[in-house]
């Protein structure tokens, strides 16, 4: 029985992604354990502290079907942990020679640690792979839009001209430093854990480091300084990750539903028949995908203050802060990911009509070209006066019906100082784009240098 939408059977196209579910997958994370404790166990034969065939036997047996699931949930629900009966049941697989020698100077919270570093691993490269879709699919179409004008919105009203192409680079701009986030976290995040019952290892003696470098080796982590069992940042750090990378997404998204208003119509997400619509208007194409990449947003963003709070551990094992890491890290990871199914969907099928925004750009009848003729009159009216005369051309062509540069020709300081032909290629949206190309080149330049 499923009491979260991302792991339903329904809501959960929806609310998450196949891929992330089996990676945070409650049998994934037992599996994780027992490829820690089977990794341990080959480390520590090799060293010479177990023998070589208990390792061997270990390995073997470390197979999530050998344990047996209702003992596992009585002995969690009696320990308050899942390795005691995990190593219970995998010592008995292995045989009772080499069951003598499993979880050899680990603690639980060594085994759980490493395997949920195991499955942030594989999370973050799903991650990056769909933020790399995602940026190659913006980067095609803000290349492709860099020169479809459109108009350009502050507070919800027009402001000056820009292009289609140019929002899209601004969509896509934080993409490639989320990546480069994600790179430069992972030395600090994918960290083995290996500390013992209070983290000295004393209970290997000599050998402890050695086994901690040896476990990081054979599970492709990184080593710490030193056990982090009440040093969380790692982990933390990555959920904050996701909250960025969920909150630029959601900035495409509400775009997407500003921009695909039936007023506006500039562009919509990919027509899929049935997608979107109404129990009762068969006219409607909602924005699902959108809708549904700021829910995940608001969701992820909503976990990462727990993340952030179950940083505050007591003396050397936490009472209770880590604990809560469980209700965020599987649930944090698994919206991302249905946010970014749901955002690459948009990127690589958006709709774009661009006579909707050569119409939706005139409606002002050339307002939103008025800086633009301001600055061409400055320099022969000064800034002021000409600022005054532009005001007031623009609300004589509201009210009168006509257009801004008809209006600024009936200005008689105006029309002294600049002929119909300069007024009418100032009032032109495609002459006062500025460093907009410029803009999308940069972005792209930096996407191509990132998004790998």
């Amino acid at each position: 029985m499923s009491v979260n939408p991302a792991d339903s059977p329904v809501f959960g196209t929806l609310y998450g992604s196949d891929g992330m579910r089996a990676i945070w997958d409650e049998r994934a994370y037992f599996q994780r354990m027992l490829d820690v404790e089977a990794a341990l166990a080959r480390v520590q034969a090799r060293l010479g502290i177990i023998p070589a065939e208990a390792a061997a036997a270990i390995t073997a047996a470390a197979r999530v079907e050998n344990l047996d699931t209702a003992e596992l949930a009585a002995s969690v629900r009696n320990v308050g942990y899942p390795v005691v009966g995990l190593v219970k049941g995998l010592s008995r697989a292995a045989g009772e020679e080499a069951g003598r020698w499993t979880h050899w100077g680990a603690t639980t919270q060594d085994i759980m640690d490493t395997a949920t570093v195991l499955q942030l691993r594989d999370g973050l490269d799903l991650v990056r792979s769909e933020l790399v879709a995602i940026a190659q699919a913006l980067a095609a179409k803000a290349d492709e839009h860099r020169h479809t004008v459109m108009a350009g919105r502050t507070h919800l009203q027009h402001a000056l001209p820009t292009t289609f192409g140019l929002k899209v680079a601004t969509w896509l701009m934080p993409i490639p430093d989320h990546i480069e986030r994600l790179d430069q976290l992972r030395p600090r995040a994918l960290r083995v854990e290996f500390g013992g019952a209070a983290g000295t290892l004393a209970s290997l003696g000599d050998q402890g480091l050695a086994v901690l470098q040896g476990l990081a080796g054979e599970l492709g982590l990184h080593e710490p300084p030193a056990p982090w069992h009440v040093a969380r940042d790692g982990l933390t750090e990555a959920v904050g990750l996701l909250g960025l990378v969920c909150g630029s997404l959601a900035k495409i998204a509400t775009d997407m539903i500003l921009l695909c208003q039936s007023e506006i119509g500039e562009v919509s997400e990919p027509y899929v028949a049935g997608r979107g619509s109404s129990s009762t208007m068969p006219q409607k194409r909602n924005p699902i995908a959108s809708e549904y990449v700021i829910a995940a947003q608001r969701g992820v963003q909503a976990l990462v203050p727990l993340m952030q709070n179950a940083m505050n551990s007591d003396h050397e094992r936490g009472t209770g802060p880590w604990q809560a890491e469980l209700l965020v890290l599987p649930q944090a990871f698994v919206l991302t990911g249905g946010a970014l199914l749901h955002a690459r969907t948009i990127a690589e099928g958006m709709v774009v009509d661009k006579d909707r925004m050569k119409h939706n750009i005139a409606i002002t009848r050339g307002g939103i070209m008025a800086e633009a003729i301001m600055m061409g009159l400055a320099p022969k009216l000064g800034r002021e006066t000409a600022h005054h005369a532009v005001k007031h051309a623009t609300d004589a062509a509201a009210a009168g019906g006509t257009d801004l540069a008809t209006a600024l020709l009936e200005e008689k300081e105006v029309a002294a100082n600049m002929g119909a032909d300069e007024i009418h290629r100032l009032a032109d949206p495609a002459n006062y784009l500025g460093a907009s190309a410029a803009f999308i080149d940069r972005v792209l330049a930096r996407t191509r240098s990132i998004a790998a």
